[in-house]
Protein backbone atom coordinates (compact mmCIF):
# COMPACT_ATOMS: atom_id res chain seq x y z
CA UNK A 1 0.00 0.00 0.00
CA UNK A 2 1.06 3.71 -0.62
CA UNK A 3 0.52 6.27 2.18
CA UNK A 4 0.32 9.92 2.50
CA UNK A 5 2.50 11.92 4.27
CA UNK A 6 1.18 13.37 7.20
CA UNK A 7 2.07 16.08 9.60
CA UNK A 8 1.61 14.89 12.91
CA UNK A 9 2.39 11.13 12.12
CA UNK A 10 5.89 9.46 12.16
CA UNK A 11 6.87 6.38 11.08
CA UNK A 12 9.60 4.33 13.01
CA UNK A 13 12.01 1.82 12.26
CA UNK A 14 10.99 -1.89 12.13
CA UNK A 15 14.76 -3.72 12.49
CA UNK A 16 13.56 -5.58 15.19
CA UNK A 17 10.93 -5.71 18.05
CA UNK A 18 13.35 -3.92 20.99
CA UNK A 19 14.57 -1.21 18.08
CA UNK A 20 10.70 -0.70 17.25
CA UNK A 21 9.40 -0.85 21.19
CA UNK A 22 12.59 1.66 22.38
CA UNK A 23 11.91 4.03 18.86
CA UNK A 24 8.41 4.02 20.20
CA UNK A 25 8.93 4.68 23.74
CA UNK A 26 11.39 7.34 23.10
CA UNK A 27 9.26 9.50 20.68
CA UNK A 28 6.31 8.92 22.98
CA UNK A 29 8.10 10.24 26.45
CA UNK A 30 9.52 13.36 23.93
CA UNK A 31 5.78 13.88 22.64
CA UNK A 32 3.97 14.31 26.33
CA UNK A 33 6.85 16.09 28.45
CA UNK A 34 8.18 16.62 31.07
CA UNK A 35 5.54 13.89 33.19
CA UNK A 36 6.73 11.08 31.03
CA UNK A 37 8.83 9.46 33.22
CA UNK A 38 6.61 8.68 35.60
CA UNK A 39 3.77 7.01 33.45
CA UNK A 40 4.29 3.21 33.26
CA UNK A 41 1.66 2.81 30.64
CA UNK A 42 4.01 4.79 27.72
CA UNK A 43 6.03 1.73 28.05
CA UNK A 44 3.66 -0.98 28.41
CA UNK A 45 2.29 0.33 25.15
CA UNK A 46 5.40 1.07 23.23
CA UNK A 47 6.42 -3.18 23.90
CA UNK A 48 2.86 -3.98 22.95
CA UNK A 49 2.74 -2.17 19.80
CA UNK A 50 5.99 -3.67 18.78
CA UNK A 51 5.12 -7.04 19.62
CA UNK A 52 2.11 -6.83 17.62
CA UNK A 53 3.81 -4.82 14.72
CA UNK A 54 6.08 -7.70 13.91
CA UNK A 55 3.91 -10.29 14.55
CA UNK A 56 1.88 -8.98 11.99
CA UNK A 57 4.69 -8.55 10.12
CA UNK A 58 3.16 -4.42 9.88
CA UNK A 59 4.37 -2.01 6.81
CA UNK A 60 3.87 1.15 9.05
CA UNK A 61 4.47 1.50 12.68
CA UNK A 62 4.38 5.05 13.93
CA UNK A 63 3.53 7.97 16.54
CA UNK A 64 0.61 10.05 16.11
CA UNK A 65 0.83 13.46 17.25
CA UNK A 66 -1.36 16.35 18.17
CA UNK A 67 -1.46 18.98 20.22
CA UNK A 68 -4.86 18.68 21.62
CA UNK A 69 -3.96 15.37 22.74
CA UNK A 70 -1.73 12.59 24.36
CA UNK A 71 0.20 10.89 22.20
CA UNK A 72 -1.22 7.47 20.03
CA UNK A 73 0.72 4.53 18.44
CA UNK A 74 -0.90 4.01 14.78
CA UNK A 75 0.43 -0.10 13.45
CA UNK A 76 -0.54 -0.98 9.79
CA UNK A 77 -0.27 -3.97 7.63
CA UNK A 78 -1.78 -5.97 4.70
CA UNK A 79 -3.38 -9.09 4.84
CA UNK A 80 -5.20 -11.67 2.48
CA UNK A 81 -9.11 -12.00 2.71
CA UNK A 82 -11.94 -13.96 0.42
CA UNK A 83 -12.58 -12.43 -2.96
CA UNK A 84 -16.55 -13.76 -1.79
CA UNK A 85 -16.71 -11.78 1.35
CA UNK A 86 -19.01 -8.18 1.60
CA UNK A 87 -17.58 -6.17 3.79
CA UNK A 88 -21.21 -4.62 4.72
CA UNK A 89 -22.66 -8.03 5.82
CA UNK A 90 -22.13 -7.61 9.26
CA UNK A 91 -21.19 -11.39 9.90
CA UNK A 92 -18.35 -11.38 8.05
CA UNK A 93 -17.49 -7.81 9.00
CA UNK A 94 -16.87 -9.74 12.53
CA UNK A 95 -15.28 -12.14 11.22
CA UNK A 96 -12.58 -9.62 10.02
CA UNK A 97 -12.51 -7.48 13.07
CA UNK A 98 -11.88 -10.73 15.13
CA UNK A 99 -9.41 -11.95 13.42
CA UNK A 100 -7.34 -8.27 13.11
CA UNK A 101 -7.44 -8.89 17.43
CA UNK A 102 -10.38 -9.48 18.96
CA UNK A 103 -14.55 -9.15 19.11
CA UNK A 104 -14.63 -6.04 22.09
CA UNK A 105 -16.47 -3.61 19.18
CA UNK A 106 -18.36 -0.86 20.16
CA UNK A 107 -19.77 1.15 17.38
CA UNK A 108 -18.84 0.92 13.30
CA UNK A 109 -19.08 3.48 10.74
CA UNK A 110 -18.56 2.78 6.89
CA UNK A 111 -17.10 5.15 5.05
CA UNK A 112 -14.48 5.17 1.88
CA UNK A 113 -11.26 6.39 1.00
CA UNK A 114 -10.34 9.17 -1.31
CA UNK A 115 -9.87 6.23 -4.52
CA UNK A 116 -12.83 4.69 -3.55
CA UNK A 117 -11.58 1.92 -1.08
CA UNK A 118 -14.91 0.15 0.76
CA UNK A 119 -13.63 1.08 4.75
CA UNK A 120 -15.06 0.09 7.67
CA UNK A 121 -14.65 1.64 11.27
CA UNK A 122 -14.85 0.35 14.48
CA UNK A 123 -13.76 1.93 17.64
CA UNK A 124 -12.98 -0.85 20.71
CA UNK A 125 -12.42 -1.41 23.90
CA UNK A 126 -9.51 -4.15 24.53
CA UNK A 127 -9.45 -6.22 27.19
CA UNK A 128 -6.07 -6.10 27.56
CA UNK A 129 -5.60 -2.55 27.94
CA UNK A 130 -6.30 0.86 29.11
CA UNK A 131 -7.34 4.09 26.97
CA UNK A 132 -8.89 4.03 23.04
CA UNK A 133 -8.66 2.14 20.38
CA UNK A 134 -9.41 2.09 16.86
CA UNK A 135 -9.54 -0.19 14.12
CA UNK A 136 -9.96 0.39 10.23
CA UNK A 137 -10.08 -1.58 7.38
CA UNK A 138 -10.19 -0.52 3.96
CA UNK A 139 -10.78 -3.42 1.13
CA UNK A 140 -9.22 -3.64 -2.04
CA UNK A 141 -11.57 -3.80 -4.49
CA UNK A 142 -8.87 -5.16 -6.94
CA UNK A 143 -7.26 -8.46 -5.37
CA UNK A 144 -8.67 -10.57 -2.03
CA UNK A 145 -6.94 -8.36 0.78
CA UNK A 146 -7.50 -5.50 2.91
CA UNK A 147 -5.09 -3.12 4.91
CA UNK A 148 -6.18 -2.88 8.18
CA UNK A 149 -5.09 0.39 11.08
CA UNK A 150 -4.87 0.14 14.44
CA UNK A 151 -4.54 2.79 16.61
CA UNK A 152 -4.17 2.97 20.32
CA UNK A 153 -3.98 5.66 22.37
CA UNK A 154 -2.32 4.79 25.88
CA UNK A 155 -4.55 7.68 27.85
CA UNK A 156 -7.98 8.29 25.64
CA UNK A 157 -7.09 11.79 26.15
CA UNK A 158 -8.09 13.77 22.76
CA UNK A 159 -9.24 11.22 21.41
CA UNK A 160 -11.68 12.63 18.44
CA UNK A 161 -8.82 14.73 17.58
CA UNK A 162 -6.28 11.53 17.08
CA UNK A 163 -8.75 9.36 15.43
CA UNK A 164 -9.78 12.35 13.17
CA UNK A 165 -6.02 12.66 12.26
CA UNK A 166 -5.73 9.04 11.17
CA UNK A 167 -9.03 9.05 9.25
CA UNK A 168 -7.65 11.97 6.87
CA UNK A 169 -4.27 10.29 6.84
CA UNK A 170 -6.22 6.54 5.76
CA UNK A 171 -8.31 8.43 3.56
CA UNK A 172 -5.11 8.95 1.02
CA UNK A 173 -4.24 5.46 1.08
CA UNK A 174 -3.96 3.96 -2.53
CA UNK A 175 -2.97 -0.02 -2.51
CA UNK A 176 0.05 -1.05 -4.65
CA UNK A 177 0.92 -3.90 -6.64
CA UNK A 178 -0.08 -7.39 -5.43
CA UNK A 179 2.21 -7.76 -2.11
CA UNK A 180 1.01 -7.57 1.30
CA UNK A 181 3.56 -5.04 2.50
CA UNK A 182 3.90 -0.96 1.90
CA UNK A 183 6.35 0.09 -0.31
CA UNK A 184 8.14 1.65 2.71
CA UNK A 185 7.25 2.80 5.55
CA UNK A 186 10.28 5.54 6.25
CA UNK A 187 9.49 7.99 3.56
CA UNK A 188 6.33 8.91 5.50
CA UNK A 189 8.20 11.23 8.07
CA UNK A 190 5.18 13.29 9.41
CA UNK A 191 6.27 16.39 10.88
CA UNK A 192 5.37 17.57 14.52
CA UNK A 193 1.95 17.57 15.33
CA UNK A 194 2.63 20.06 17.60
CA UNK A 195 4.54 22.51 14.86
CA UNK A 196 1.86 21.21 12.24
CA UNK A 197 -0.27 23.88 10.47
CA UNK A 198 -4.03 23.98 11.58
Amino acid sequence: MRLPASPGITPVAMDSVADTATELLAALRRIKGRDAARDPALEVAATQTAELAHERGAGLVATVEHRDADPALLVAWVVPVDRRVDPDTAADLRHYLADAGGSDIREVVRAQTAAGHPVVIAERIPANLVGAQLQVLVFDAEQPRMAVFTLHSPTGRGWLELSGLVGRFVSGMRFGGPGTRTESARPLSGTSGRSAPR
